[in-house]
Protein backbone atom coordinates (compact mmCIF):
# COMPACT_ATOMS: atom_id res chain seq x y z
CA UNK A 1 0.00 0.00 0.00
CA UNK A 2 1.28 3.41 -0.58
CA UNK A 3 3.79 2.12 -2.86
CA UNK A 4 3.83 5.01 -5.46
CA UNK A 5 3.13 7.81 -2.81
CA UNK A 6 6.08 6.13 -1.16
CA UNK A 7 8.46 6.39 -3.90
CA UNK A 8 7.50 10.16 -5.16
CA UNK A 9 7.88 11.63 -1.47
CA UNK A 10 10.98 9.90 -0.75
CA UNK A 11 12.27 11.36 -4.59
CA UNK A 12 11.49 14.69 -2.63
CA UNK A 13 13.19 14.30 0.44
CA UNK A 14 15.91 13.08 -1.05
CA UNK A 15 16.89 16.47 -2.18
CA UNK A 16 15.82 18.09 0.53
CA UNK A 17 18.55 16.01 2.77
CA UNK A 18 21.31 16.98 0.57
CA UNK A 19 21.13 20.41 1.08
CA UNK A 20 22.89 21.90 3.68
CA UNK A 21 20.46 24.87 4.02
CA UNK A 22 16.80 25.70 3.32
CA UNK A 23 15.04 28.86 2.02
CA UNK A 24 11.63 29.20 1.59
CA UNK A 25 11.93 28.70 -2.04
CA UNK A 26 13.48 25.31 -1.40
CA UNK A 27 10.64 24.22 0.63
CA UNK A 28 8.01 26.11 -2.17
CA UNK A 29 9.25 23.51 -4.45
CA UNK A 30 9.25 20.74 -2.28
CA UNK A 31 5.71 20.82 -1.40
CA UNK A 32 4.99 21.70 -4.83
CA UNK A 33 6.33 17.95 -5.52
CA UNK A 34 4.17 17.03 -2.54
CA UNK A 35 0.82 18.14 -3.88
CA UNK A 36 1.36 16.60 -7.11
CA UNK A 37 2.25 13.36 -5.73
CA UNK A 38 -0.80 13.46 -3.22
CA UNK A 39 -3.24 14.33 -5.99
CA UNK A 40 -1.58 11.85 -8.17
CA UNK A 41 -2.20 8.88 -5.19
CA UNK A 42 -5.96 10.21 -5.66
CA UNK A 43 -5.89 11.96 -2.40
CA UNK A 44 -9.39 14.00 -2.29
CA UNK A 45 -8.48 17.89 -3.42
CA UNK A 46 -9.50 19.50 -0.25
CA UNK A 47 -7.55 17.20 1.97
CA UNK A 48 -4.46 18.32 -0.07
CA UNK A 49 -4.86 21.73 0.37
CA UNK A 50 -5.20 21.72 3.80
CA UNK A 51 -2.60 19.08 4.37
CA UNK A 52 -0.17 21.74 2.42
CA UNK A 53 -1.31 24.77 4.11
CA UNK A 54 -0.15 22.96 7.69
CA UNK A 55 2.87 22.14 6.60
CA UNK A 56 4.20 24.97 4.89
CA UNK A 57 3.65 26.92 8.06
CA UNK A 58 5.49 25.10 10.00
CA UNK A 59 8.10 24.21 7.18
CA UNK A 60 9.22 28.27 6.30
CA UNK A 61 9.35 28.79 10.30
CA UNK A 62 12.63 29.89 11.90
CA UNK A 63 13.75 26.31 13.60
CA UNK A 64 13.57 24.86 10.42
CA UNK A 65 15.07 27.64 9.24
CA UNK A 66 18.22 27.26 11.54
CA UNK A 67 18.04 23.84 12.42
CA UNK A 68 21.21 21.84 12.18
CA UNK A 69 19.60 19.19 9.67
CA UNK A 70 17.03 21.49 8.19
CA UNK A 71 16.17 18.86 5.49
CA UNK A 72 15.21 16.19 8.24
CA UNK A 73 12.89 18.64 10.19
CA UNK A 74 10.92 19.14 6.93
CA UNK A 75 10.64 15.18 6.66
CA UNK A 76 9.52 15.64 10.54
CA UNK A 77 6.67 18.09 10.10
CA UNK A 78 5.25 15.96 7.09
CA UNK A 79 5.35 12.86 8.88
CA UNK A 80 3.24 14.65 11.47
CA UNK A 81 0.82 16.13 8.96
CA UNK A 82 0.63 12.66 7.60
CA UNK A 83 -0.10 11.75 11.33
CA UNK A 84 -3.06 13.95 11.76
CA UNK A 85 -5.04 13.39 8.66
CA UNK A 86 -4.61 9.77 9.18
CA UNK A 87 -5.87 9.95 12.63
CA UNK A 88 -3.98 11.18 15.30
CA UNK A 89 -1.50 10.18 17.35
CA UNK A 90 -3.39 8.24 19.94
CA UNK A 91 -3.40 4.95 20.25
CA UNK A 92 -5.78 2.53 17.63
CA UNK A 93 -9.37 2.43 18.28
CA UNK A 94 -10.23 -0.76 19.45
CA UNK A 95 -13.78 -2.03 19.06
CA UNK A 96 -16.58 -1.17 21.51
CA UNK A 97 -17.28 -4.38 22.62
CA UNK A 98 -16.71 -4.79 26.44
CA UNK A 99 -19.80 -4.00 27.21
CA UNK A 100 -22.93 -6.04 28.22
CA UNK A 101 -23.09 -9.29 25.97
CA UNK A 102 -23.90 -9.49 23.49
CA UNK A 103 -21.72 -6.75 22.13
CA UNK A 104 -23.40 -6.26 18.67
CA UNK A 105 -20.98 -5.10 15.33
CA UNK A 106 -23.29 -4.62 12.19
CA UNK A 107 -21.46 -4.96 8.75
CA UNK A 108 -22.40 -2.88 6.30
CA UNK A 109 -21.03 -1.89 2.38
CA UNK A 110 -21.43 -1.78 -1.07
CA UNK A 111 -21.92 -5.50 -2.38
CA UNK A 112 -18.36 -6.40 -3.66
CA UNK A 113 -16.53 -4.56 -1.18
CA UNK A 114 -15.59 -7.57 0.76
CA UNK A 115 -18.32 -7.57 3.63
CA UNK A 116 -18.39 -11.26 4.26
CA UNK A 117 -14.98 -11.79 4.08
CA UNK A 118 -14.28 -8.82 6.41
CA UNK A 119 -16.73 -10.32 8.90
CA UNK A 120 -15.11 -13.70 8.96
CA UNK A 121 -11.87 -11.81 9.09
CA UNK A 122 -12.71 -9.49 12.19
CA UNK A 123 -15.03 -12.53 14.06
CA UNK A 124 -11.56 -14.73 13.89
CA UNK A 125 -9.06 -11.53 14.98
CA UNK A 126 -11.83 -11.44 18.06
CA UNK A 127 -11.75 -14.94 18.98
CA UNK A 128 -8.01 -14.84 18.90
CA UNK A 129 -6.65 -11.83 19.73
CA UNK A 130 -9.46 -10.88 21.93
CA UNK A 131 -10.60 -13.98 23.48
CA UNK A 132 -14.26 -12.99 22.47
CA UNK A 133 -16.47 -15.72 21.44
CA UNK A 134 -18.41 -14.57 18.49
CA UNK A 135 -21.50 -15.53 16.67
CA UNK A 136 -21.77 -14.25 13.19
CA UNK A 137 -25.22 -13.89 11.33
CA UNK A 138 -25.85 -13.08 7.38
CA UNK A 139 -28.56 -10.85 7.18
CA UNK A 140 -28.25 -10.79 3.03
CA UNK A 141 -31.14 -12.14 1.76
CA UNK A 142 -30.61 -11.25 -2.06
CA UNK A 143 -27.06 -12.23 -3.27
CA UNK A 144 -27.48 -15.70 -4.18
CA UNK A 145 -25.57 -18.01 -1.68
CA UNK A 146 -24.22 -15.28 0.42
CA UNK A 147 -25.63 -17.13 3.62
CA UNK A 148 -23.57 -19.98 2.60
CA UNK A 149 -20.55 -18.17 2.58
CA UNK A 150 -20.48 -16.77 5.69
CA UNK A 151 -21.24 -20.57 6.98
CA UNK A 152 -18.14 -21.50 4.93
CA UNK A 153 -16.40 -19.27 6.32
CA UNK A 154 -17.23 -20.08 9.80
CA UNK A 155 -16.80 -23.25 9.56
CA UNK A 156 -13.14 -22.79 8.26
CA UNK A 157 -11.77 -19.99 10.70
CA UNK A 158 -14.15 -22.34 13.86
CA UNK A 159 -16.35 -19.24 14.40
CA UNK A 160 -19.90 -20.20 15.50
CA UNK A 161 -23.02 -18.70 12.58
CA UNK A 162 -26.31 -18.66 13.20
CA UNK A 163 -28.56 -21.53 11.29
CA UNK A 164 -30.08 -20.64 8.23
CA UNK A 165 -33.57 -20.91 7.98
CA UNK A 166 -35.33 -20.21 4.78
CA UNK A 167 -37.93 -16.91 4.28
CA UNK A 168 -37.03 -14.56 6.88
CA UNK A 169 -36.82 -11.33 6.39
CA UNK A 170 -33.39 -9.09 7.34
CA UNK A 171 -35.52 -8.01 10.28
CA UNK A 172 -36.50 -11.06 11.86
CA UNK A 173 -32.95 -12.76 11.63
CA UNK A 174 -31.72 -10.11 13.38
CA UNK A 175 -34.10 -10.87 16.38
CA UNK A 176 -33.60 -14.26 16.11
CA UNK A 177 -29.83 -13.93 15.80
CA UNK A 178 -29.83 -11.68 19.06
CA UNK A 179 -32.11 -14.08 20.94
CA UNK A 180 -29.50 -17.01 19.95
CA UNK A 181 -26.63 -14.86 20.96
CA UNK A 182 -28.19 -13.75 24.50
CA UNK A 183 -28.85 -17.27 25.16
CA UNK A 184 -26.14 -19.57 23.96
CA UNK A 185 -23.84 -16.85 25.68
CA UNK A 186 -21.97 -15.09 22.99
CA UNK A 187 -19.74 -12.20 23.71
CA UNK A 188 -20.41 -10.58 20.24
CA UNK A 189 -22.66 -10.82 17.40
CA UNK A 190 -21.66 -9.79 14.21
CA UNK A 191 -24.52 -8.56 11.27
CA UNK A 192 -23.35 -9.24 7.93
CA UNK A 193 -26.00 -6.78 5.81
CA UNK A 194 -27.34 -7.02 2.54
CA UNK A 195 -25.20 -5.02 -0.09
CA UNK A 196 -26.25 -2.92 -3.66
CA UNK A 197 -24.51 -2.11 -6.54
CA UNK A 198 -25.32 1.05 -5.72
CA UNK A 199 -26.64 2.99 -3.20
CA UNK A 200 -29.98 3.65 -3.00
CA UNK A 201 -33.38 4.03 -0.20
CA UNK A 202 -34.26 0.70 0.30
CA UNK A 203 -31.26 -0.02 0.89
CA UNK A 204 -30.76 2.34 3.66
CA UNK A 205 -34.34 2.05 4.90
CA UNK A 206 -33.14 -1.99 5.40
CA UNK A 207 -30.00 -0.76 7.44
CA UNK A 208 -31.71 1.83 9.77
CA UNK A 209 -34.26 -0.48 10.75
CA UNK A 210 -31.79 -3.18 11.43
CA UNK A 211 -29.60 -0.92 13.57
CA UNK A 212 -33.28 0.18 15.48
CA UNK A 213 -33.91 -3.31 16.53
CA UNK A 214 -29.80 -4.51 16.97
CA UNK A 215 -28.73 -1.14 18.41
CA UNK A 216 -25.15 -1.92 17.40
CA UNK A 217 -22.35 -0.78 19.36
CA UNK A 218 -20.21 -0.54 16.20
CA UNK A 219 -21.58 -0.17 12.59
CA UNK A 220 -18.73 -0.24 10.65
CA UNK A 221 -18.66 0.54 6.66
CA UNK A 222 -16.66 -1.53 4.78
CA UNK A 223 -15.40 0.27 1.65
CA UNK A 224 -12.99 -1.07 -1.22
CA UNK A 225 -9.80 1.08 -1.39
CA UNK A 226 -9.23 0.33 -5.06
CA UNK A 227 -12.41 2.28 -5.99
CA UNK A 228 -10.19 5.89 -4.58
CA UNK A 229 -12.70 8.82 -4.38
CA UNK A 230 -15.24 6.97 -4.93
CA UNK A 231 -14.65 4.82 -1.56
CA UNK A 232 -15.04 7.96 0.58
CA UNK A 233 -17.74 9.39 -1.51
CA UNK A 234 -19.96 6.29 -0.72
CA UNK A 235 -18.54 6.79 2.95
CA UNK A 236 -20.13 10.06 3.33
CA UNK A 237 -23.39 9.43 1.83
CA UNK A 238 -23.81 6.36 4.02
CA UNK A 239 -23.11 8.48 7.15
CA UNK A 240 -25.28 10.84 6.51
CA UNK A 241 -28.24 8.04 6.48
CA UNK A 242 -26.48 5.99 9.07
CA UNK A 243 -24.69 6.64 12.04
CA UNK A 244 -21.32 4.84 11.20
CA UNK A 245 -18.71 4.42 14.40
CA UNK A 246 -15.73 3.33 11.86
CA UNK A 247 -14.32 2.22 8.57
CA UNK A 248 -12.63 -1.01 7.33
CA UNK A 249 -10.79 -0.60 4.16
CA UNK A 250 -10.44 -4.13 2.07
CA UNK A 251 -7.90 -4.71 -0.83
CA UNK A 252 -5.30 -2.26 0.73
CA UNK A 253 -2.67 -4.79 -0.01
CA UNK A 254 -3.27 -3.93 -3.71
CA UNK A 255 -3.93 -0.24 -3.33
CA UNK A 256 -0.20 1.53 -4.33
CA UNK A 257 -2.10 4.73 -4.53
CA UNK A 258 -3.61 5.16 -0.89
CA UNK A 259 -5.44 8.27 -1.22
CA UNK A 260 -8.72 6.41 0.35
CA UNK A 261 -6.80 5.80 3.28
CA UNK A 262 -5.70 9.67 3.57
CA UNK A 263 -8.92 11.45 2.56
CA UNK A 264 -11.38 9.00 4.25
CA UNK A 265 -10.57 10.21 8.16
CA UNK A 266 -10.52 13.94 6.88
CA UNK A 267 -13.30 13.87 4.72
CA UNK A 268 -16.02 12.16 7.18
CA UNK A 269 -14.31 12.43 10.67
CA UNK A 270 -14.38 8.59 11.06
CA UNK A 271 -11.75 6.67 12.81
CA UNK A 272 -10.34 3.93 9.88
CA UNK A 273 -10.03 0.59 12.46
CA UNK A 274 -8.73 -1.90 9.88
CA UNK A 275 -7.29 -2.64 6.88
CA UNK A 276 -7.44 -5.81 4.84
CA UNK A 277 -4.02 -6.68 3.87
CA UNK A 278 -4.57 -10.20 1.90
CA UNK A 279 -7.42 -13.07 1.12
CA UNK A 280 -6.10 -14.91 4.28
CA UNK A 281 -8.47 -15.31 7.18
CA UNK A 282 -5.95 -13.37 9.37
CA UNK A 283 -5.28 -10.74 6.95
CA UNK A 284 -6.72 -7.80 9.17
CA UNK A 285 -4.33 -4.87 10.70
CA UNK A 286 -5.49 -2.74 12.70
CA UNK A 287 -4.98 0.68 11.41
CA UNK A 288 -2.36 2.88 12.82
CA UNK A 289 -1.98 6.27 11.92
CA UNK A 290 1.96 6.58 12.66
CA UNK A 291 2.73 3.31 11.45
CA UNK A 292 1.08 3.75 8.71
CA UNK A 293 2.92 7.91 8.44
CA UNK A 294 6.22 5.76 8.89
CA UNK A 295 5.29 3.27 5.92
CA UNK A 296 4.75 6.38 3.87
CA UNK A 297 7.94 7.98 4.14
CA UNK A 298 9.81 4.58 4.20
CA UNK A 299 10.55 4.25 7.64
CA UNK A 300 8.82 1.30 7.77
CA UNK A 301 7.19 -0.65 10.67
CA UNK A 302 9.16 -2.83 12.93
CA UNK A 303 6.79 -2.81 15.92
CA UNK A 304 3.68 -4.36 13.40
CA UNK A 305 5.96 -7.08 12.14
CA UNK A 306 7.28 -7.90 15.44
CA UNK A 307 3.45 -8.16 16.53
CA UNK A 308 2.92 -9.94 13.37
CA UNK A 309 5.74 -12.77 14.45
CA UNK A 310 3.81 -13.22 18.05
CA UNK A 311 1.15 -13.35 16.68
CA UNK A 312 1.44 -16.30 13.38
CA UNK A 313 4.57 -18.02 15.07
CA UNK A 314 4.90 -20.67 17.74
CA UNK A 315 7.22 -19.79 20.37
CA UNK A 316 8.72 -23.01 21.96
CA UNK A 317 8.77 -23.96 18.23
CA UNK A 318 11.12 -20.79 17.50
CA UNK A 319 13.04 -20.93 20.16
CA UNK A 320 14.18 -24.77 19.65
CA UNK A 321 15.50 -23.51 16.17
CA UNK A 322 17.26 -20.64 17.97
CA UNK A 323 19.05 -23.14 20.18
CA UNK A 324 19.79 -25.29 17.41
CA UNK A 325 21.53 -22.44 15.73
CA UNK A 326 23.21 -21.37 18.25
CA UNK A 327 25.05 -24.39 17.83
CA UNK A 328 25.77 -23.71 14.14
CA UNK A 329 22.85 -26.21 13.24
CA UNK A 330 21.15 -25.56 9.92
CA UNK A 331 19.39 -28.21 8.22
CA UNK A 332 16.67 -28.22 5.35
CA UNK A 333 13.94 -28.99 8.04
CA UNK A 334 14.84 -25.68 9.66
CA UNK A 335 14.74 -24.11 6.32
CA UNK A 336 11.33 -25.03 5.95
CA UNK A 337 9.80 -23.90 8.77
CA UNK A 338 11.92 -20.22 7.95
CA UNK A 339 10.13 -20.06 4.83
CA UNK A 340 6.50 -20.97 6.32
CA UNK A 341 7.18 -18.65 8.89
CA UNK A 342 7.48 -16.20 6.27
CA UNK A 343 4.19 -16.83 4.39
CA UNK A 344 2.19 -17.15 7.87
CA UNK A 345 3.41 -13.19 8.53
CA UNK A 346 2.70 -11.83 5.24
CA UNK A 347 4.88 -13.39 2.40
CA UNK A 348 7.73 -11.16 1.05
CA UNK A 349 6.32 -8.21 -0.50
CA UNK A 350 4.36 -8.13 3.28
CA UNK A 351 7.23 -8.15 5.51
CA UNK A 352 9.64 -5.79 2.63
CA UNK A 353 6.49 -3.20 2.94
CA UNK A 354 7.58 -3.06 6.20
CA UNK A 355 11.39 -2.76 6.59
CA UNK A 356 12.47 0.83 6.55
CA UNK A 357 14.56 1.99 3.78
CA UNK A 358 13.26 -0.58 1.44
CA UNK A 359 11.30 2.13 -1.17
CA UNK A 360 15.37 2.95 -1.53
CA UNK A 361 15.98 -0.80 -2.56
CA UNK A 362 12.94 -1.24 -4.42
CA UNK A 363 15.09 -0.92 -7.80
CA UNK A 364 17.31 -3.43 -7.32
CA UNK A 365 14.63 -5.92 -6.14
CA UNK A 366 13.00 -7.63 -9.08
CA UNK A 367 8.99 -8.50 -9.25
CA UNK A 368 9.50 -11.95 -9.25
CA UNK A 369 12.29 -12.50 -6.08
CA UNK A 370 8.95 -11.21 -3.91
CA UNK A 371 6.54 -13.27 -5.65
CA UNK A 372 5.52 -15.74 -2.99
CA UNK A 373 5.38 -18.28 -5.15
CA UNK A 374 8.88 -18.79 -5.00
CA UNK A 375 8.87 -19.23 -1.93
CA UNK A 376 5.89 -21.76 -2.12
CA UNK A 377 8.38 -23.52 -4.98
CA UNK A 378 11.21 -23.90 -2.66
CA UNK A 379 9.28 -25.70 -0.31
CA UNK A 380 8.54 -28.11 -2.82
CA UNK A 381 11.83 -28.30 -3.43
CA UNK A 382 12.87 -29.33 -0.20
CA UNK A 383 10.07 -32.15 0.39
CA UNK A 384 11.19 -33.74 -2.28
CA UNK A 385 14.46 -34.13 -0.32
CA UNK A 386 14.37 -37.56 1.37
CA UNK A 387 14.58 -36.94 5.24
CA UNK A 388 18.79 -37.97 5.13
CA UNK A 389 19.63 -35.26 2.64
CA UNK A 390 17.44 -32.66 4.82
CA UNK A 391 19.15 -33.56 7.43
CA UNK A 392 22.55 -34.05 5.60
CA UNK A 393 22.68 -31.00 2.33
CA UNK A 394 25.97 -32.83 1.84
CA UNK A 395 24.60 -35.63 0.37
CA UNK A 396 22.68 -34.13 -2.30
CA UNK A 397 25.27 -34.19 -5.70
CA UNK A 398 24.75 -34.52 -9.43
CA UNK A 399 22.49 -37.47 -9.67
CA UNK A 400 20.52 -36.38 -6.23
CA UNK A 401 20.26 -32.99 -7.14
CA UNK A 402 18.42 -34.01 -10.46
CA UNK A 403 16.06 -36.33 -9.25
CA UNK A 404 15.01 -33.80 -6.31
CA UNK A 405 14.36 -31.08 -9.53
CA UNK A 406 12.38 -33.44 -11.00
CA UNK A 407 10.35 -34.47 -8.51
CA UNK A 408 9.80 -30.80 -7.52
CA UNK A 409 8.86 -29.68 -11.37
CA UNK A 410 11.68 -27.15 -11.43
CA UNK A 411 15.17 -26.68 -12.97
CA UNK A 412 18.35 -27.98 -11.77
CA UNK A 413 19.30 -24.58 -11.65
CA UNK A 414 16.84 -23.56 -9.48
CA UNK A 415 18.12 -26.57 -6.80
CA UNK A 416 21.14 -25.33 -6.78
CA UNK A 417 20.25 -21.43 -6.10
CA UNK A 418 18.53 -23.18 -3.08
CA UNK A 419 21.26 -25.16 -1.98
CA UNK A 420 23.57 -22.30 -2.00
CA UNK A 421 21.24 -20.46 0.11
CA UNK A 422 21.16 -23.16 2.23
CA UNK A 423 24.67 -23.23 2.58
CA UNK A 424 24.85 -19.36 3.13
CA UNK A 425 22.70 -19.43 6.19
CA UNK A 426 24.19 -22.08 7.57
CA UNK A 427 27.52 -20.70 7.32
CA UNK A 428 25.50 -17.68 9.53
CA UNK A 429 24.23 -20.03 12.20
CA UNK A 430 28.09 -21.57 12.36
CA UNK A 431 29.38 -17.93 12.66
CA UNK A 432 27.03 -17.46 15.49
CA UNK A 433 27.76 -20.34 17.09
CA UNK A 434 31.59 -19.23 18.30
CA UNK A 435 30.11 -16.20 19.20
CA UNK A 436 30.66 -13.92 15.78
CA UNK A 437 28.35 -11.58 14.32
CA UNK A 438 26.26 -13.64 11.70
CA UNK A 439 27.75 -11.25 8.39
CA UNK A 440 31.64 -11.18 8.48
CA UNK A 441 32.91 -7.55 9.06
CA UNK A 442 29.66 -6.52 10.65
CA UNK A 443 29.92 -6.01 14.55
CA UNK A 444 27.32 -8.10 16.68
CA UNK A 445 24.14 -6.05 17.80
CA UNK A 446 22.93 -6.56 21.44
CA UNK A 447 19.75 -7.36 21.75
CA UNK A 448 18.41 -9.53 19.18
CA UNK A 449 20.58 -12.38 17.18
CA UNK A 450 22.10 -10.97 13.95
CA UNK A 451 20.09 -8.17 14.04
CA UNK A 452 18.28 -5.10 15.71
CA UNK A 453 20.26 -3.78 19.14
CA UNK A 454 18.60 -2.56 22.01
CA UNK A 455 18.38 1.51 20.38
CA UNK A 456 15.54 0.32 17.93
CA UNK A 457 13.47 -1.02 20.54
CA UNK A 458 10.40 0.95 21.14
CA UNK A 459 8.56 0.34 24.49
CA UNK A 460 5.86 -1.99 22.45
CA UNK A 461 8.79 -3.62 21.12
CA UNK A 462 10.46 -4.43 24.23
CA UNK A 463 7.06 -5.72 25.62
CA UNK A 464 6.64 -7.99 22.95
CA UNK A 465 9.86 -9.57 23.89
CA UNK A 466 9.51 -10.45 26.89
CA UNK A 467 11.81 -8.46 28.42
CA UNK A 468 14.80 -8.87 25.64
CA UNK A 469 14.36 -12.44 25.15
CA UNK A 470 14.39 -13.81 21.10
CA UNK A 471 11.10 -13.27 19.80
CA UNK A 472 9.52 -16.40 18.17
CA UNK A 473 9.81 -15.93 14.07
CA UNK A 474 13.09 -14.27 13.45
CA UNK A 475 15.29 -15.95 11.84
CA UNK A 476 18.77 -16.24 14.08
CA UNK A 477 20.97 -15.95 11.66
CA UNK A 478 19.28 -12.62 9.74
CA UNK A 479 17.45 -10.70 13.41
CA UNK A 480 14.29 -10.65 10.83
CA UNK A 481 11.28 -12.76 10.61
CA UNK A 482 11.91 -15.03 7.46
CA UNK A 483 13.39 -13.21 4.80
CA UNK A 484 15.94 -16.31 3.52
CA UNK A 485 16.68 -15.55 0.01
CA UNK A 486 15.82 -12.04 0.16
CA UNK A 487 18.44 -10.14 -2.83
CA UNK A 488 20.60 -7.85 -0.92
CA UNK A 489 18.88 -8.70 2.13
CA UNK A 490 21.40 -11.46 4.54
CA UNK A 491 20.44 -15.12 4.04
CA UNK A 492 20.15 -14.25 0.50
CA UNK A 493 22.27 -16.35 -2.16
CA UNK A 494 22.04 -13.35 -4.77
CA UNK A 495 23.40 -9.63 -4.59
CA UNK A 496 22.04 -6.64 -4.81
Amino acid sequence: MFEALSERLGGVFDKLTGRGALSEADVDAALREVRVALLEADVALPVVKDFIAKVRVEAVGENVIKAVKPGQQVIKIVHDALVETLGGDGPPEGLRVNGEPPNVIMMAGLQGSGKTTTTAKLALRLTKTDKRRVLMASLDTRRPAAMEQLATLGKSIGVDVLPIVAGQTPQEIAKRALTTARQSGHDVLILDTAGRTTLDDEMMSEASSIAQIAKPGETLLVADSLTGQDAVETAKRFHERLPLTGLVLTRADGDGRGGAALSMRAVTGLPIKFLGMGERAEALEPFDARRIAGRILGQGDIVGLVEKAVENVDRDEAEKMAKKMAKGRFDFDDMEKQLGQLIQIGGLKGVMGMLPGVQKMKNQISEASLDDKQIHRQIGVIRSMTKAERAKPDLINGKRRARIAKGSGVEVAEVNRLLKMHRNMADMAKRMGKGKSPIPGMPNMPGMPGGMGGGMRSPEQLKALGGGKPLPGLNPATGMPGLPGLPGLPGSDKKS
